[in-house]
């Protein structure tokens, strides 16, 4: 059964742009490059001054996520410019089991 990463951070709107190429060249390819990885997704919403992101990763186990994040799999993963777009560093994300689908 596949699990589920999900990761979430917002910017000022201003940064949407930038910070969205930032992942791309971040995340993403480090989800791509992890053994284990089976896609992820990056989620956008603007919400008046800010923009939301969500990024959902699916693993094919815990200990391909464990590659991918380290012994603390509930612990997000940021990376060095991070700080300088997101208006907070939330400390965790969530893990969900894939139950159905299409």
């Amino acid at each position: 059964m596949a699990i589920a990463r999900i990761w979430h951070g917002a910017t000022p709107r201003s940064k949407r742009t930038e910070y969205l190429a930032y992942l791309k060249r971040t995340g993403m390819k480090d989800y791509s490059d992890t053994p284990g990885n089976l896609g992820a997704s990056i989620l956008v919403r603007d919400d008046g001054d800010r923009t939301e992101f969500v990024i959902i990763s699916l693993w094919k186990s815990m200990e391909a996520i464990k590659a991918f994040a380290g012994e603390d799999t509930d612990r997000a993963r940021y990376y060095p410019e991070d700080s300088r777009f997101l208006l907070e560093l939330e400390p965790k994300v969530k893990h969900y089991k894939i139950a159905f689908e299409l």
